[in-house]
């Protein structure tokens, strides 16, 4: 009897152990997931769209405290339905050059923007809500302010391109109009609408903004007599619901980034990349020393 009391005292005793070690697991992995959501998370490089700043295989931490971490459905998402988009109250503004990373916002075959939950672009903002801006011969230009931006080596060799000797680099621009002829050299002025701001609607402007006012409004926009209706409504201007940035690639020959599909929606937004943590050789699996811990500028 004294035997079987002692091996249930045994068995209580390491069940009550493995329970604290479960417990234990489940508290560290519910931190885990809130410090990811919350804080920082991680994002692996797929592509040398920025280098060099970053490179292929480089992982980088993102800072989630600065904009306020986004909180919404992910089941939806994942399900391709519309979600609605809350964000925690962030400690700072992102800034021109910082490098963000965010849900690329403009699915093929669609007229309006879309987040794809599960697909992450990394670019550098160039402009922010409120600003105009234009492209001059290849160089990024903010009207009011003479700030270098985004990567000045890429912009000289995108000045010394021709239409007819572009070494393969797309030339055409967002927004996609043989009557205004924009180019990755030539491009602009493009204001970059902010939360509350008004613009004055036209055939010209309606190309700049159109998908972003289907995506705020859910209702078809159309011109007509060259007059701009939404669903059945004429409209002559709008009010943004949303802040709006301009993003770009350092590897600028190689970037699919604003300069060809558009503006970015702050509540696309994850956060801004700050540090590279780990970087791996995509080639040969090899640590890339030099790059760990590295600041990201």
């Amino acid at each position: 009897m004294e035997y079987k009391d002692l091996i249930r005292k045994k068995i209580g005793r390491i069940a009550d152990r493995l329970l604290t070690v479960l417990f234990s697991i489940c508290i560290l992995i519910i931190v885990f997931i809130l410090f990811q959501v919350t804080t920082f998370t991680t994002f692996h490089i797929p592509s040398d769209s920025m280098y060099p700043a970053l490179q292929a295989g480089d992982n980088v931490l993102v800072n989630k405290w600065i904009m306020g971490a986004r909180i919404f459905n992910i089941w939806d998402a994942l399900e391709d339905k519309e979600v609605k988009i809350h964000r925690l109250l962030g400690v700072g503004k992102i800034k021109r050059n910082d490098v963000l990373v965010f849900n690329f916002p403009y699915p093929a075959k669609k007229d309006s923007l879309a987040m794809d939950v599960m697909l992450y672009y990394v670019k550098r903002c160039i402009a922010l809500p409120g600003d105009t801006l234009e492209i001059r011969n290849g160089f990024y230009r903010i009207r009011g302010t003479e700030e270098e931006l985004g990567n000045m080596a890429a912009q000289r060799r995108i000045s010394g391109l021709t239409e007819n000797d572009s070494r393969g680099v797309v030339m055409e621009s967002f927004p996609w109009s043989k009557r205004l002829g924009w180019t990755i050299k030539e491009f602009g002025p493009l204001p970059v609408p902010a939360e509350g701001q008004v613009v004055s609607l036209d055939s010209i402007s309606i190309l700049f903004y159109q998908h972003i006012i289907r995506y705020e409004q859910k209702k078809e926009l159309s011109l007509r007599d060259k007059l701009i209706y939404l669903g059945d409504s004429l409209i002559r201007e709008y009010r943004f619901r949303e802040n709006y940035y301009f993003v770009s690639g350092d590897n600028m020959e190689n970037s699919r980034d604003s300069r060809y599909w558009g503006l970015l929606p702050e509540s696309y937004i994850v956060g801004k990349a700050t540090r590279i943590w780990k970087s791996k050789d995509p080639a040969d699996g090899h640590i890339r020393w030099d790059r760990v811990f590295k600041k990201i500028e």
